[in-house]
Parts: C-alpha cells; structure tokens; sequence
C-alpha cells in the first residue's frame, strides 16, 4: 500500500459508523463513470493549485490516468511533487439542491508514464473514454501521469463523509 500521512483519530471520528459500509465502493464507482472531469489538486512552493483535468481509470478503481502539456505549471508542479488529490463531484446536475450533491477527494501519488510498456495502455485507457484528446495525448509535448490511489474520501448530503481504501476492501 502507498504510504500517505495519518490523518490522524481527529478525522477518523468524523467519518461516522458509515465509513464501514461496503456499498461506498459501488457509489464511488458511480460517481467516476458518469464524470468525465476532476479538479486535479497539487502544491508547490507551499501553495496549493487547482487544475481541470479529463481523466480516466482502471476497473478497480486504484490507477487514474490523465495527460498534460509539458509547457505548465501542473507538469511543474507534478514534477516537484508526487502527493495528488482529484476531486470529482455532480454539483451540475443539482444547481438547486445541495443536500443530492455528491463528490469523491481521490489521494494519491502522481508519476509520469515512461513511453514504454505503459503509456500506450493507459493512453489507450484514456483515449476510449475522451476520443477527442487522441491528438493531444499522442503529442510529443503532452505528459501522461498515472495516479496510484491511496484513499477516497466519499461526501454526500453536504456533510456526510465516508472513506474507502481500494487496497484493503477490495
């Protein structure tokens, strides 16, 4: 498992006896398929920064990938740190009521796919699911960055939170 700092008891008490439930998976698993985009969450210099990205992921739920021109503060950032958040939510579609918002906070560790054996496989992971990026994902400027998940941070009803680690429920 990916080491990622202890949030410490504080947190844990907050996450209510739901954070047990094994049906968190499957709302997780919802949430990401009908989501096509994440705000990716980095840092550097101490500051956090917040980027758009498209993104995609493996069945399991423990890889995402996602593409990036080198010429940005995001593959900057990404280079300089490896500790990502990608925050994924449906708050378009209740404008009108925030209590059947949901939204997933995915942690993990960040790194760049080499062009040999994996980017094509996580390329192609990508590609399938936002074809209109196969241009700018085949670019020799663009990056592709795999996410090794850590953690899931799963709220809903504005304040209920569950957590969910894919490496040991499942």
């Amino acid at each position: 498992m990916l080491e990622e700092p202890v949030l410490g008891h504080e947190f844990d008490a907050q996450l209510g006896e739901e954070s047990a439930d094994p049906r968190v998976a499957e709302c997780i698993q919802r949430l990401v398929e009908a989501e096509p985009f994440a705000v990716l969450c980095t840092q550097g210099g101490g500051q956090p920064y917040g980027s758009v990205v498209a993104f995609a992921f493996s069945q399991d739920l423990k890889t995402f990938v996602f593409a990036t021109s080198v010429a940005t503060r995001k593959y900057r950032l990404l280079s300089g740190c490896d500790r990502v958040a990608l925050v994924i939510d449906n708050r378009g579609r209740f404008p009108d009521d925030l209590m059947k918002v949901s939204a997933v906070t995915v942690t993990g560790r960040a790194r760049q796919l080499d062009p040999v054996p994996e980017h094509e496989q996580w390329s192609g992971l990508l590609t399938e699911r936002h074809p209109y990026l196969q241009s700018f994902v085949d670019a020799a400027s663009t990056a592709l960055f795999r996410v090794d998940v850590v953690r899931f941070l799963h709220v809903t009803r504005f304040q209920e939170v569950r957590q969910w680690i894919p490496a040991i429920d499942g």
